[in-house]
């Protein structure tokens, strides 16, 4: 398998026109033989490199947490401007891309709606659009997957930095996929370097890849593999596993009493399978919510990735904890990536009866409403798809 970064490198001619660059990397952008992206790209352009663009978390992402900005630097090397796109500004401003030609893109993302660095491409795109400027998108593989389809598609009622477009939960598409869809309505210069011998059906697991974190709280891959339902308990007061070694795989708070009783419940919830194991298990975070409590609640084993239904699998840990803790259950308070208006867990989900759904007495995994869209959606895509598949919702 060959990145787009691979192919750039053994292709230089392929930039044979895009001029000055400013390049959108971070410390996770590497090659297939784990050489760091922006060697490669100095290697090849020189002079040509006029500045750098970081997503949220920073160029090296050591911001732990949404809502802290980073600052513009310079590289202490190369004595060019490094730009935060997770700033004053979510995307490049017309004196940041003035000596530039071409913003050049090689970012992975997790497969996950709630996550920026896809909307921080679409945010360049409109850059793009605005000044005059190409953007080139270097693709990398979707880490759970380009097959399996999961969580229902994005109410724009409900937009936001953490779902600008109506994707869902688990959407499957790669970031020059993703780019090819946004820029549908922005009409950018766009040009895509796709990868060789990608297999859609592949997790990471099985690509012969290094995981190197993408933001602090996703430092190895099974908590990527969980991501897409974990995320959801930042919109409650149950802990994801922020401050402990296991982020996003850790899931629990004090109220929960038995932890195997919880475990229990998670599996009648979400239906005996051989992807995944619960494991009943207390942790005690250093920092973010419950910090310095022991909680009790689960540990997540991912075993099939490529089958694990892991939105599913975060609404029957939300809804278990919701039905354990009783009244001291509650959703996170408004004040979520800038939205003071709505709840984060509608903003997660992306539909504004979301906290009401999962409070229901008569609610289930299995009902249509989870994956609301997801059918439309994958018929409305199939044309941005470059590799080809079918994808089908879980």
């Amino acid at each position: 398998m060959k990145l787009g970064i691979d192919r750039l490198r053994e292709s230089p001619d392929l930039a044979k026109n895009w001029g000055n660059i400013g390049f959108l990397a971070n410390q996770s952008s590497y090659t297939s033989d784990f050489k760091f992206s922006l060697s490669v790209v100095t290697d090849l352009f020189s002079d040509k490199l006029k500045c750098l663009f970081g997503p949220q978390h920073g160029f090296v992402a050591t911001v732990q947490d949404n809502m802290i900005e980073t600052g513009h630097i310079s590289h202490p090397d190369l004595n060019i401007p490094i730009y935060s796109l997770y700033s004053e500004t979510r995307e490049p401003t017309e004196e940041m891309v003035r000596n530039i030609d071409t913003i050049l893109i090689d970012i992975q993302i997790v497969g996950c709606r709630v996550y920026t660095f896809k909307y921080t491409i679409a945010g360049c795109l409109r850059a793009a659009k605005k000044f005059g400027k190409k953007v080139v998108v270097l693709d990398r593989p979707n880490p759970v997957g380009g097959v399996n389809v999961e969580g229902r598609v994005l109410d724009l009622s409900r937009k936001s930095f953490v779902g600008e477009f109506e994707i869902p939960m688990r959407h499957g598409l790669t970031p020059a996929e993703a780019a090819l869809l946004f820029n549908e309505s922005v009409d950018a210069d766009l040009e895509i370097v796709s990868m060789e011998g990608w297999n859609p059906s592949d997790c990471w697991d099985n690509l012969g890849l290094e995981w190197v974190l993408t933001s602090p709280n996703l430092p190895n891959i099974n908590s990527v593999f969980s991501y897409p339902g974990t995320v959801i308990f930042e919109g409650s007061n149950v802990s994801e596993g922020r401050g402990t070694g296991l982020p996003f795989q850790f899931i629990g708070a004090p109220y929960i009493k038995d932890s195997a009783k919880f475990c229990m419940r998670v599996i009648e919830l979400y239906g005996p399978s051989g992807d995944i194991i619960v494991r009943p298990t207390s942790f005690q975070p250093t920092s973010q919510k419950w910090m310095g409590k022991v909680c009790n609640g689960l540990q997540i084993h991912v075993r099939s990735p490529g089958s694990m239904r892991s939105f599913a699998l975060g609404l029957a840990i939300l809804r278990a904890s919701i039905e354990q803790g009783g009244s001291d259950f509650c959703w996170a308070d408004k004040g979520y990536e800038y939205d003071y208006e709505h709840l984060p867990i509608q903003l997660i989900i992306g539909h504004p009866e979301a906290d009401d759904r999962l409070l229901s007495a008569d609610f289930s995994i299995g009902d249509p409403w989870w994956n609301g869209g997801v059918s439309e959606w994958i018929d409305r895509v199939e044309g941005y798809l470059l590799y080809p598949r079918k994808m089908s919702a879980i």
